[in-house]
């Protein structure tokens, strides 16, 4: 995992969830290179990002998915 304090100077289109509507509190996503995956702050577009490789970030969210509360 690599930290990058301006995230605005990485070249990528950010992206967001669909699920997240209109709200500004959510974490955005970019791919900056082949395998590589950029996550930051949507409130914060200079502010810092961490860049990921694709299998940590798909190791991580089966993570949260398997501590996730079940739905009701």
């Amino acid at each position: 995992m690599t930290r990058v304090e301006d995230s605005s100077t990485l070249p990528a289109t950010w992206w967001k969830s669909s699920a997240s509507a209109a709200q500004s509190d959510c974490v955005e996503c970019a791919v900056v290179a082949p395998g590589r995956i950029a996550l930051r702050d949507s409130k914060a577009p200079t502010g810092p990002a961490l860049l990921l490789s694709r299998q940590a970030l798909d190791d991580f969210v089966a993570s949260l998915k398997s501590t996730a509360a079940p739905t009701r």
